[in-house]
């Protein structure tokens, strides 16, 4: 059976184009900075596209610490796609408690 950190990795592997190993945080905050420095409209794009929050982002970045911004938004990334993993495990439970007549 696959774990979180596994289906994490694939679907940031999929929004990314990225080949990530099992140090994708580090792999994604390096993606990241480079982004910063190169393509921040398609930073901004792709936290679009994953769905974390702007002013979290800005909440974080603002809070004093020792990590870089790389790897602070990498971290706000990943925990939002453990929140999608977590959420699709939960609605896919309760459909297997549907009748087969019932489903669509």
């Amino acid at each position: 059976m696959i774990d979180n950190n596994e289906i994490i990795q694939q679907d940031l592997e999929k929004v990314t184009g990225l080949v990530l190993t099992n140090n994708f945080r580090e792999e994604l905050a390096a993606y990241i900075n480079q982004l910063i420095n190169t393509n921040f409209e398609k930073l901004v794009f792709l936290l679009y596209r994953i769905d974390v929050q702007e002013s979290t982002i800005k909440q974080l970045l603002a809070l004093p610490s020792s990590n870089n911004a790389g790897e602070i938004i990498a971290d706000a990334i990943i925990k939002r796609q453990a929140k999608k993993v977590a959420t699709r495990k939960l609605y896919k439970q309760c459909n297997n408690n549907i009748a087969d007549e019932d489903k669509w």
